[in-house]
C-alpha cells in the first residue's frame, strides 16, 4: 500500500481508504523553512557544545581548530556571560554561558517553527 505524497495531504489514492488524519498540515515551502531552522539550530548546538567540551577539558589553544571553534562561537555565547560566573583552575574552565547558550538557541528554533507553523496553516472557509 502507498501513501499521498508528504507535500499534498488531500491525495488519496483511488480504491485505498481515505485517511483519517492528514500526513502534513502546512505547504512545503514553510516546511523546508523549519527544516532549515532546526538544521542551523543543531549546527549552533553542536558549535556550543564542542566550545564547552574544549573549555572544560582544557584543549590548547595552540591548536588551530580550537582557535576556530572558539572564534565561532564566541559571539553566539557572548550574550550569556555573566548569568554566572566561570569556574575552572588552570586551563580547565567551566563555563556556565555555553550551557545556557545549549538551552536559549533550542528554545528559538522552537518558538520560529511554531511561528512558521501558525503562518503556514491551511485555513479553512467555512460559508
Amino acid at each position: 500500500m502507498t501513501y499521498p505524497s508528504p507535500t499534498d495531504p488531500d491525495v488519496v489514492e483511488s480504491g485505498a481508504p481515505p485517511l483519517v488524519y492528514p500526513l502534513r498540515t502546512i505547504p512545503t515551502p514553510y516546511w523546508r523553512a523549519i527544516q532549515t531552522i532546526w538544521f542551523v539550530a543543531g549546527v549552533i548546538d553542536v558549535l556550543v557544545g564542542l566550545r564547552f567540551l574544549l573549555k572544560l577539558l582544557g584543549a590548547s589553544t595552540a591548536s588551530p581548530f580550537v582557535v576556530l571553534v572558539y572564534g565561532i562561537t564566541a559571539t553566539l555565547v557572548a550574550p550569556f556571560r555573566g548569568i554566572f560566573p566561570v569556574t575552572g583552575q588552570g586551563a580547565f574552565v567551566f563555563e556556565p554561558a555555553s550551557l545556557v547558550a545549549l538551552v536559549i538557541y533550542p528554545l528559538i528554533a522552537l518558538g520560529l517553527a511554531y511561528l512558521i507553523r501558525i503562518m503556514g496553516r491551511r485555513r479553512v472557509v467555512t460559508a
